[in-house]
């Protein structure tokens, strides 16, 4: 079933639920909540959960600090793509940005593990609780699966230009605690790109309904030095996941 198809699903039930909740005699006041990661924003986040920013940069270290070499052969792609592409990055769409850049990335560092895992894009998401629901699709995720995502791992969250467009990291903040709580997990991890700008998030769950989140530096893209270490955490990741669940 496509995303569309899907979406347009959940619509119908939506409708036909809030048809069940008139005849039991029950008001809107009384259905759960629904969020879209894609509109989501911090005060919604703020309302249903204890969250905060926490600012340990040493929670990355393990991440950032790890002793993966680039070998020549990526090197050679990375300055090439770079050099073709870094006067058109802040100013691509959306779209542009994810086809000729970032997907390029990915692609190389590619997470397509077997047939058990692989990196899924607009891939639909459901969390539900008997507080609220979170839905929508996700930019990018890499998660067990083959035709649909079963269990995610890592998410990537908005291909934007900047801020004025949408905040992503509420939405990649959804995400996390949807993917933590579905894997019933302590931690998990995620990225979010504004233009140019890469930004890491950890989020650790402190108690129920509690979270604190970390966000990194920020790594210029347009750097060689730091787009390096964008692949190179990328990859990390690629090979924690290797680790964690191939045998």
């Amino acid at each position: 079933m496509s995303n569309e198809l899907e979406l347009e699903l959940l619509e119908k039930i939506a409708k036909l639920e809030k048809e069940i909740l008139k005849l039991s005699g029950k008001t809107e006041k009384d259905e759960i909540p629904s969020f879209s990661y894609s509109k989501i924003k911090k005060e919604d986040l703020e309302q249903l959960f204890n969250l905060k920013r926490c600012f340990n940069k040493s929670i990355f270290n393990s991440w950032f600090d790890n002793i993966l070499e680039i070998d020549s052969n990526i090197e050679n792609f990375l300055n090439n793509l770079l050099e073709k592409e870094r006067d058109y990055i802040q100013i691509y769409k959306e779209e542009d940005l994810k086809v000729k850049f970032i997907s390029q990335i990915i692609n190389f560092v590619d997470f397509k593990i077997g047939y058990e895992i692989r990196d899924f894009y607009e891939e639909t998401l459901i969390y539900k609780t008997d507080r609220f629901i979170f839905n929508g699709t996700t930019d990018f995720l890499v998660s067990t699966g083959f035709e649909r995502a079963e269990k995610p791992y890592f998410f990537i969250q908005e291909f934007k230009k900047g801020r004025d467009f949408s905040d992503p990291e509420p939405q990649l903040l959804a995400e996390l605690i949807a993917g933590l709580e579905l894997n019933n997990w302590q931690k998990i991890k995620g990225a979010y790109i504004i233009g140019a700008i890469w930004n890491f998030v950890i989020l650790e769950k402190l108690g129920e309904n509690s979270y604190c989140y970390y966000v990194s530096q920020n790594f210029d893209s347009t750097d060689i030095l730091k787009l390096k270490y964008i692949y190179k955490n990328l990859l990390f990741i690629k090979n924690e996941i290797i680790k964690g669940v191939v045998k």
